[in-house]
């Protein structure tokens, strides 16, 4: 813990280690990972964005391999799905974006929930009630379904394509909807990564579902206490981004009860133009010794204005970019090293050959001479996670040469 008095002024670097440790990045390694070190570590991260590209690896496992290092996918599924012996500790909900979340954050999300359901559309899409009761209903009597389970049911005619939405089927939107206002739930994914859906007093715990409702107001107050645990310290935008606040106002109203409550302390850090706040349990390290890749979903860049401010780092994903205009790849991994971002690489798991292919690897201005070899070190690791036997590295960006021959000398070429 930083005691308040030396924390009047942070420099960059400080915020950057406080906010590295605050995301998990000093915890003790652990050989053999367990559901104990996933529940530690998600209440790091607080939330796993979930997204569906698969071109390395899907966006909710790598966060948590970027903190505990290689470790069985299955843990997850477990914890995201639970047994009655075992029973669930994390569930998916619109929490930052789609995200699992600890089911413990049920009742905090309600206004949410309510807000859904009270505006009766999301995405373009205004909810036909009597269609979604029907959905509602189905999914009573039959347990858990996908959207596909029901297209053939529900379907009435060609679908809209008025917004980029536009392929969503009559059932998939009934049971989106009925799922953002807390009526259904998310049970699990199969195995082509489709939802399935129950109603949630199945797939929520009891001791969950049935507690208390917070008022919006106290549930702003719980989701900005845990944003700035998570961050360490942030200024109020970040906060609001966390868990996607909608009002800035309603941030700084939550800010300052915690300030007052004396679990934040206003802070000044070098650089930052906003004011910031620091979590009164957040440490400072002297040093962050971190070497991993950062999925673009990762709470330390999610939020591309912060990454800048921490790490001089401009970061965009390019996937939704024409393959011409693209400055780095089309997924794109910051390396950190230490407490540096010192480069980014292009890559892409060709499982059918198994391979590790690297389109592009660059430099920051910022690697130091032994940047390559960090580098084919964890794409070693991470091959060996992922089940790939060689790595390809190909011959675009400025640090593809040093890389290609760090990795050959590793024994690993393709």
């Amino acid at each position: 813990m930083i005691p308040s008095v030396t924390t009047q002024s942070l420099s960059r670097a400080q915020a950057r280690r406080i906010g590295l440790a605050a995301q998990g990045f000093l915890d003790p390694p652990v050989a053999r990972p367990t559901l104990r070190t996933l529940e530690r570590t998600v209440a790091r991260t607080g939330v796993l964005q979930v997204d569906s590209v698969n071109v390395l690896q899907r966006a909710h496992l790598m966060p948590l391999y970027a903190r505990m290092g290689p470790y069985d996918t299955d843990l997850l599924r477990r914890a995201s799905t639970g047994t009655a012996r075992s029973p669930r500790r994390l569930v998916e909900y619109w929490a930052h974006v789609q995200a699992l979340m600890p089911v413990e954050l049920w009742p905090a999300m309600r206004h949410r929930m309510r807000d859904y359901q009270v505006k009766g559309s999301h995405w373009g899409f205004t909810a036909d009630h009597g269609i979604t009761r029907e959905v509602l209903e189905v999914v009573r009597g039959r347990g858990p379904v996908t959207a596909r389970d029901l297209e053939t049911e529900f379907e009435s005619g060609p679908r809209s394509k008025e917004h980029w939405g536009w392929n969503w089927s009559q059932a998939r939107q009934s049971l989106d909807f009925l799922y953002r206002c807390g009526e259904l739930a998310i049970a699990g994914r199969n195995s082509q990564f489709e939802v399935s859906y129950d109603v949630a007093q199945r797939v929520i715990p009891a001791r969950h579902f049935e507690a208390p409702e917070l008022s919006a107001e106290d549930a702003r107050v719980e989701l900005v206490r845990r944003a700035a645990r998570s961050y360490g310290v942030a200024t109020t935008a970040d906060l609001r981004d966390y868990y996607r606040i909608t009002r800035l106002s309603d941030t700084q109203r939550a800010v300052d009860r915690l300030v007052e409550g004396g679990e934040l302390h206003p802070v000044v850090v070098e650089g930052w133009r906003r004011p910031a706040y620091l979590h009164h349990q957040a440490r400072l390290p002297r040093r962050v010794s971190a070497r991993t890749l950062l999925s673009p979903f990762d709470p330390v860049v999610w939020h591309r204005e912060r990454t800048e401010a921490l790490f001089d780092f401009h970061y965009r994903i390019e996937i939704y970019v024409p393959a011409a205009k693209r400055q780095f790849g089309y997924y794109c991994l910051p390396f950190l090293l230490g407490d540096t971002v010192v480069g980014r690489v292009d890559l892409k798991a060709d499982r059918r050959h198994g391979r590790l292919l690297v389109p592009a690897a660059y430099a920051e201005p910022a690697a130091p001479a032994d940047t390559a070899t960090h580098l084919a070190w964890e794409l070693r690791r991470l091959a060996d996670w992922l089940g790939l036997a060689q790595i390809v590295v190909q011959p675009r960006g400025d640090l593809a040469p040093a890389l290609g021959a760090a990795v050959g000398g590793l024994g690993l070429a393709g």
